[in-house]
């Protein structure tokens, strides 16, 4: 049976996972930001992404981020959860989990360290071997810039030939793919911008939302974004686009992770460590992110 009825329209925040000192899962801090940006409008949530150093985490601390994450979820958002790992037999493992734990899908990361064998073929026949086993909705995630691997469109139009391939989350920027999947893919299939850096274009392009880094410091603003294109508001929209690029700059491709934490803890969020080998924000491109957070207009949160 398909689960392509699931309906992806929205703002979702990959967020992060935050440690304590001692730097184990610090599970009230989780609990404590998603009261926080519960308060916003957003479609929900992805847990486990590359901003949640899934990568990082062992398998436990994975089960037990998605646990306390879909505790402090209501249920009229949805909880995506990042399942890809690098064997696809791994990858059904922890989807299943997920789903048993109360993910509504499941974020699936190509697999990357192989990546000479990574032919479209065999890209094709994982993520159709995910979906078969899956009993939530998957959605692909094209992440080059961690996985040095960008799916073309004629390999993503060929995955989303599965019916339970519900959508791709892209975060490579091209817009012309984007159009060339969204021409070619089945009308099911659903599009998000990977990265608030584009998130107007991509709506033009026929997304019908974003997973955003931008969101977990921004959501009011990454919000008024999509409404605005709604409303036929372009050039609201752009000018506030535009607004924010030098904030999503920074905790992206600039600083990743480590300044999105920080950035958290300027706006009254826990942020908290990244975990190792990720460092911390040094004290000189704190001063920066101050200043970029204060151009930008952003306010507390917390």
């Amino acid at each position: 049976m398909s689960n392509n009825t699931l309906r992806l329209e929205g703002i979702y925040p990959p967020i992060p996972t935050p440690f304590d000192a001692k730097g184990h899962v610090a599970t009230k801090a989780l609990t404590g930001n998603l009261r926080i940006w519960n308060r916003y409008e957003l479609r929900g949530y992805v847990v486990l992404g590359s901003n949640g150093e899934l990568v990082l985490l062992n398998d436990q601390e994975r089960l037990r981020v998605l646990e306390v994450a879909r505790a402090a979820i209501p249920a009229d958002k949805l909880m995506i959860a990042g399942t890809g790992c690098q064997s696809t037999l791994q990858t059904i493992e922890l989807t299943k989990q997920a789903a048993e734990i109360g993910a509504d899908a499941a974020l699936v990361v190509s697999p990357f360290y192989y990546k000479g064998q990574m032919t479209s073929g065999v890209l094709i026949e994982h993520f159709h071997r995910v979906a078969d086993a899956s009993p939530i909705p998957v959605i692909i995630y094209n992440m080059p810039a961690c996985t040095g691997i960008d799916l073309d469109a004629t390999t993503v139009t060929a995955i989303a030939e599965h019916e339970n391939i519900l959508a791709i989350k892209d975060s490579g920027g091209s817009l012309a793919k984007m159009a060339e999947i969204h021409r070619l893919a089945p009308l099911s299939f659903q599009l998000l911008a990977g990265s608030a850096s584009f998130l107007l274009p991509a709506l033009l392009m026929g997304a019908v939302g974003g997973v955003l880094a931008l969101a977990n410091v921004a959501p009011h603003q990454c919000l008024a974004i999509r409404q605005h294109f709604i409303d036929g508001e372009l050039d609201e929209a752009r000018h506030l686009q535009e607004k924010v690029l030098p904030v999503n700059a920074a905790v992206t491709r600039g600083w990743g992770v480590p300044a999105l934490k920080a950035a958290m803890e300027m706006l009254g969020m826990y942020g908290g460590l990244p975990r190792a080998p990720l460092l911390p924000l040094s004290e000189d491109k704190k001063e920066d992110l101050r200043c970029i957070l204060q151009e930008a207009e952003l306010s507390a949160l917390g």
